[in-house]
């Protein structure tokens, strides 16, 4: 058997990763490098693996470094099956249809604007390719093994990241590889914790947070301190969000505000098509989350879900004070620059950070300090204030990561370590090595690593 990593190796973006046994080419995951612009570029390089040879296509899980470059493998030609959970597939078909209007979009406005140096501008994919991706998607439910052929069974088990999230474990001749995709909290705040696995060969472990432990403090306290700090400066308040898990937590967290009459009276926005959607498949999973009715009702009463343009357009000129939710998370894209553009260097709003911010995003020069900001083809200056919050994390950290290997019966003959910034992984391979005293390394871009 043979690995290599395309993506999601030495980064925490476009996470790909090419297992061949014999015949069979199986790729696990299928994501879109974000963040650096030296990154970015390599969504248009051509993918060094024969399409026609690859088998199939297998998802962790539906955030867009794991998904998003999908529709570039099917407008080259790739044809076959993409498996995933059922919850991921109804995520998959949300996120890849919005990325694709987001690069349809961001090509016109380039175009337009003239701001790109690409005469005309082109989009990566489009939405005819996204909904060609959507038509191969194959869904299957957690905790049962599916053969893929005579030699190769599959399973899914949940890993407590975002809904429909899993651990995927392959059956290879008798040989278990484990790639965990990304591992969710030990106390995830809406959904059940990940599963431990008592065996394998071979793993391949995410490192996202591989050098640090989260803090301990309590979310709805830090989240209502900054609410009435703008409040008082009759200020808004912007909180670009991942539109899954992330957008969904922290209206849970304000639904609880409100419960507890400790919410100043003001309109509470999500403006995104995606985040609206991905909440209604949220509640629709009852079975994937640990989310009562009560709560369920007592979110859908505290918050405003906006699709529709004109009523975000108007959203975005009214300058009263407000709390809005908007994409996207690392501020790459989406109906958060609009609302930047109009609040961004204004001194009484605000912008909390509520997530992963990847090196060379919008998010984390704003993490850094920085004065302005550009996007939509110019430079912003930034007066707003920028605070965050890191308890929202829906990644384990390396206690956690530690915690979920150790449930591990034997130690596997090898353990690869990649989805994560270099200090990142180096810190968890020391960790692994002195803590467990496993074998183990870290996953280089285009290495091929032969599994016994």
């Amino acid at each position: 058997m043979k690995l290599t990593f395309f993506g999601g190796a030495g980064t925490v973006t476009g996470s790909k990763a090419l297992l061949e046994s014999d015949f069979t080419k199986i790729l696990i995951d299928c994501g879109l490098f974000q963040g650096l612009k030296e990154l970015r570029r390599k969504n248009w390089d051509k993918l060094p693996i024969d399409l026609d040879e690859l088998n199939l296509v297998i998802l962790t899980h539906a955030h867009l470094d794991h998904i998003g470059y999908l529709p570039v493998l099917v407008k080259n030609g790739y044809t076959k099956n993409i498996y995933c959970t059922k919850a991921t597939e109804d995520l998959a078909k949300i996120i890849l249809l919005d990325s694709a209007k987001i690069q349809e979009e961001d090509a016109k406005r380039a175009n337009k604007y003239s701001y790109s140096n690409h005469k005309p501008a082109f989009p990566l994919y489009t939405i005819n390719d996204a909904k060609k991706t959507i038509n191969q998607l194959k869904s299957f439910e957690l905790n049962t093994w599916y053969p893929i052929n005579i030699d190769i069974q599959f399973k899914f088990l949940n890993s407590g990241h975002i809904l429909g999230s899993a651990f995927v474990l392959l059956n290879i001749k008798g040989k278990i590889i484990v790639f965990s995709g990304d591992i969710g909290r030990k106390k995830p705040i809406l959904l059940p914790r990940y599963k431990y696995i008592d065996k394998a060969d071979y793993v391949v472990i995410e490192s996202t947070y591989g050098n640090r432990l989260h803090k301990k403090r309590k979310i709805t306290a830090q989240l209502l301190r900054y609410i009435k700090l703008t409040y008082s400066k009759g200020g808004i308040l912007i909180i670009p969000s991942f539109s899954v898990e992330r957008a969904q937590e922290i209206i849970y967290f304000l639904s609880l505000l409100k419960r507890e009459h400790k919410l100043p009276q003001i309109p509470i926005y999500l403006d995104s098509p995606m985040g609206v959607n991905a909440t209604e498949v949220y509640f629709k999973y009852t079975n994937y989350h640990t989310l009562t009715e009560e709560d369920i009702n007592s979110m859908i009463n505290t918050v405003h879900l906006i699709s529709d343009v004109t009523t975000s357009k108007s959203i975005v000129n009214d300058l009263n004070p407000k709390i809005v939710i908007a994409g996207s998370g690392m501020i790459t894209g989406g109906r958060v620059l609009h609302y930047l553009d109009k609040l961004i260097s204004d001194k009484k709003n605000s912008i909390l950070i509520v997530g992963y911010q990847a090196e060379g995003t919008r998010g984390r020069s704003l993490l850094s300090g920085d004065s302005e900001l550009k996007f939509f083809g110019k430079y912003h200056p930034i007066k707003a204030e920028v605070f965050k919050i890191n308890e929202f994390s829906g990644h384990a950290d390396q206690s956690e990561l530690l915690d979920w290997l150790q449930h591990f019966k034997e130690a596997p003959n090898l353990t690869i370590i990649n989805h994560g910034e270099p200090h990142q992984s180096q810190a968890l391979k020391v960790k692994i090595k002195t803590a467990l005293g496993w074998k183990c390394t870290v996953a280089k871009m285009n290495n091929e690593y032969y599994l016994n």
